[in-house]
């Protein structure tokens, strides 16, 4: 998907981060959702450049396994495993989740994956809107059938845990209401925004809980810019002839989806990104990743907007997001 936003200042310290070279994450293991195609592929192949295990999780096992030959071919010796994860079937989201929780170390979770479909008729197997149903209730199942075992890494090896939420620019275009996450716009793109916005909302209400409990996890948000497929660079069965390509009337100004991938990898990478921040590009569609400010409309909605939201996501998730 493109992403569209406007230009933010970075904070000072931001000029050093190189993205080609992140920290090193030997030891860590990190699991990205969505991670067959585009960014959340781009992330998987970085962090694994990076020395972490990574584990790929994504709904189609035949595309898993596509995308772990891909990785390491790129890098050999790479650690990567795969877990089947369909978003849009919150039982699948537990067997999921379950797998991801036995893993013998759970250090961070980048919540990238989600429907693209922009039809607003379109329902998830539990008879959820789809946009809403993969990009929130689904990401919202499974960490909390993670949250344990991120707490219990961070614990036993005296470090954060991270979990980083993808969302978008269009929130800060479309300006989407969120205090009914259910209602879908008719206007397919609205409708992903505001499933986006949403997203930000428990993002940021999360990082505020994890605070107040003193929680050893971190809560970052993250939006990618633009990533275009005619700046993206070639891995086969991922972004070569046998895949779909997408137009896209910004692409004199975009980058690849390697380089939309950058902001997710930071906030999982560096130990300077703190919970409660957001991290996006620093031209607004391309870019270093740079921490932005956080928007006041979904990181300071007051407080009993944030807890509305955040109840009537539990209710429709089926699931109590213990803190």
């Amino acid at each position: 998907m493109t992403e569209h936003t406007t230009a933010q200042q970075p904070a000072t310290d931001d000029a050093a981060w190189d993205p080609a070279h992140p920290p090193r994450q030997d030891g860590r293991t990190v699991v990205v959702t969505g991670a067959t195609a585009g960014i959340g592929y781009f992330a998987a192949e970085q962090l694994a450049a990076a020395g972490a295990e990574v584990v790929l999780a994504s709904r189609s096992a035949a595309r898993l396994a596509g995308a772990r030959d891909a990785i390491l071919a790129r890098v050999p010796g790479a650690q990567v495993r795969t877990v089947v994860l369909e978003l849009g079937s919150l039982r699948a989201v537990d067997e999921a989740a379950a797998e991801l929780a036995a893993l013998p170390r759970l250090d961070g979770v980048f919540l990238n994956g989600g429907a693209m479909s922009m039809d607003p008729r379109a329902r998830t197997s539990d008879g959820h809107p789809l946009l809403l149903g993969t990009h929130v209730l689904g990401h919202v199942r499974l960490l909390a059938g993670i949250l344990p075992a991120l707490t219990a890494t961070a614990v036993e090896h005296g470090g954060e845990g991270r979990v980083v939420h993808a969302s978008t620019g269009f929130v800060a275009r479309f300006r989407p209401g969120f205090d009914d996450p259910a209602r879908v716009p008719r206007l397919g793109l609205v409708a992903y925004a505001r499933a986006k916005a949403v997203t930000e909302v428990l993002a940021f209400e999360l990082d505020r809980r994890l605070r107040a409990a003193s929680h050893p996890v971190a809560s970052v948000v993250t939006h990618p810019g633009v990533g275009v497929d005619a700046r993206t660079p070639h891995r086969p069965g991922i972004r070569d002839g046998s895949t779909p390509y997408r137009r896209n009337p910004y692409t004199p100004w975009a980058q690849g989806k390697d380089a939309a991938a950058w902001p997710g990898v930071r906030a999982l990478t560096d130990p300077a990104v703190r919970g409660g921040e957001y991290v996006a590009p620093r031209e607004g569609m391309c870019g270093v990743p740079v921490r932005v400010p956080t928007p006041a409309r979904t990181a300071r909605p007051g407080p009993d907007a944030a807890r509305r939201v955040w109840e009537r996501v539990e209710a429709l998730a089926g699931v109590e997001l213990r803190v």
